[in-house]
């Protein structure tokens, strides 16, 4: 009815007919009740609604299909106030809103065709990357201990006491690769390389995917990794991975449970203290605050935020008790370790620093000695007869002890021999106790099962080698520790990556977390976007 007043009212001023002016009042009626459910919308959920100005004679349909067909989206830059918005953030981060004015320009042919060399290139070199840490990290795998351990690295897998961990060849295997990756992967990040360290670290998820679930449960590698994927997310702002980061953190926290325990009563007994892990919780929480807050759950984003801001005014570095400790001769990392350790007590982080120093002095001895006495028993079986590769590998599977290593170097050499008899046609058993009884001399076994017809008495038989085959080094097994130089290259590459310290995952300076909780803060105190 209303509409219908100020219709006959300006239909005459305007000179148009009266249904023709009511329409287009109708229109801008309709037109305010949508753009007020559009900044309705974008209030609640930030999703910002746009409108496309097209030439009256131009049809959408027709208009968006040439200019996908022509164009395509990579052809296309979006410009607000100077700067190009990108497809994988939020609207509002970028500055973008209702009524906002933005260009939309046409990227020419050459400057497609070089941002398309250039991401062919990024892309051929990331996968360049991953395929030489795997063959790097696979070579340190496969080595059995063969070589020379003073001039050729060999990767052990030890707990926090510097223990080896007793883990079937299979599950190694796909640990240290695992691992591999994900040192690399954080090198990468230190380097700000988000895009790249994340295809290292999915490689390391792959590969942990293999290990036995009890493997999983009983280290934090795997948690670490989580968190350190979402946080490449975080960096490369793909809001796509969303719903995966959100499992990830889940995992992750999962896994710090079953690992520290729910009190991490299980960490304070194995390290004494909880202090340095906590930075990893830190991120953790932040990490559910900035989704929860994505997410459109402020209630949840402020609780998690509480949480990240209580740990972070606890461990964030103290620059005068830093100072103090450095002086003292400490490095910047372990002052910043001690600090966290002790909560804050300079004296306790001092006695922390020296007694971790001790402990890994001692840890370095002990892989000295440990080194001296295995080159002497290699020696030690080189002078009976054998040769350096066998008597390492053979050492390798008795786990060092050399009774055992002599036994399988000579159930190896019976092996080799009964090959050959059981070329001739004679059975395995008497084949195996012809040479026990001739001292592993070939003619003479052979007479002996010749004169016996190729069968013993019962009597001379003895119950075969209970010595798995599997576990016996043979001359016909292909060398899985090349020493060609360019696997010694690829070693050598893949090892400048790992960290020299073994906590240097614990060392953050929270500089990054920090510039995320102004962020975080700032989000959440304005006027209430969220429901």
């Amino acid at each position: 009815f209303f509409h219908q007043e100020l219709a006959e009212r300006y239909a005459p001023l305007l000179r148009l007919p009266v249904s023709e002016v009511g329409g287009a009042l109708e229109s801008i009626r309709a037109q305010a009740v949508k753009r007020g459910r559009g900044n309705q919308t974008f209030r609640e959920t930030s999703v910002a609604t746009l409108e496309l100005l097209l030439p009256r004679d131009a049809k959408k349909v027709t208009k968006a299909a040439r200019t996908e067909e022509e164009h395509g989206l990579r052809s296309i830059k979006l410009i607000l106030s100077g700067r190009t918005l990108s497809a994988e953030r939020r609207l509002d981060e970028q500055g973008v809103k209702n009524h906002s004015k933005v260009m939309v320009l046409r990227v020419s042919d050459s400057e497609l065709k070089q941002q398309l060399t250039e991401e062919e290139e990024e892309r051929r070199s990331q996968e360049e990357s991953v395929q030489r840490t795997q063959k790097g990290f696979q070579i340190l795998s496969e080595r059995d201990g063969s070589e020379d351990p003073d001039t050729t690295p060999f990767l052990e897998i030890a707990d926090q006491k510097g223990n080896p961990l007793k883990i079937p060849p299979t599950e190694k295997k796909a640990l240290i690769l695992a691992m591999g990756f994900h040192e690399k992967g954080r090198a990468l990040m230190k380097r700000k390389q988000h895009d790249n360290a994340l295809c290292h670290l999915l490689q390391a998820d792959q590969q942990f995917s293999k290990c036995g679930s009890a493997l999983l449960s009983s280290v934090d590698n795997y948690a670490v990794l989580q968190l350190d994927i979402v946080w490449c997310y975080r960096a490369l702002e793909a809001l796509s991975c969303l719903e995966d980061g959100r499992s990830r953190l889940q995992r992750a926290e999962d896994c710090f449970l079953r690992c520290y325990g729910e009190q991490q009563e299980r960490l304070l007994m194995i390290k004494g203290n909880t202090g340095r892990e906590e930075v990893l919780f830190l991120r953790l929480y932040l990490l559910q605050s900035l989704l929860s807050y994505i997410e459109g759950s402020d209630s949840e984003a402020r609780l998690q935020l509480s949480r990240v801001e209580s740990l972070y005014a606890r461990l964030r570095p103290d620059s005068e008790k830093m100072a103090q400790l450095m002086a003292l001769g400490f490095s910047e990392r372990e002052a910043r370790l001690g600090l966290r350790a002790s909560r804050g007590d300079l004296q306790e982080a001092a006695i922390h620093i020296s007694t971790r120093r001790q402990e890994r002095e001692e840890l370095k001895q002990r892989e000295r000695q440990k080194r001296r006495t295995r080159m002497e028993a290699i020696s030690a079986l080189m002078e009976l007869g054998f040769s350096q590769r066998d008597a390492a590998r053979a050492l390798h599977h008795a786990d060092g002890n050399v009774d055992r290593a002599y036994a399988i170097l000579l159930d190896s050499t019976v092996l080799f021999l009964s090959l050959q008899l059981l070329y001739l046609g004679f059975e395995r058993d008497s084949a195996e106790a012809a040479l026990r009884l001739t001292g592993g001399d070939v003619q003479s076994a052979t007479q002996l099962l010749l004169d016996s017809q190729g069968v013993l008495s019962p009597e001379l038989l003895t119950p075969p080698s209970t010595s798995s085959s599997s576990s016996t080094p043979s001359s016909e097994e292909p060398s899985s520790a090349s020493s060609s130089p360019e696997d010694s290259e690829l070693v050598s590459e893949v090892l400048e990556d790992i960290a020299p310290h073994e906590e240097d995952y614990l060392d953050l300076t929270l500089e990054e977390e920090s510039e995320l909780i102004s962020a975080m803060k700032a989000y959440l105190h304005r006027e209430p976007a969220h429901t």
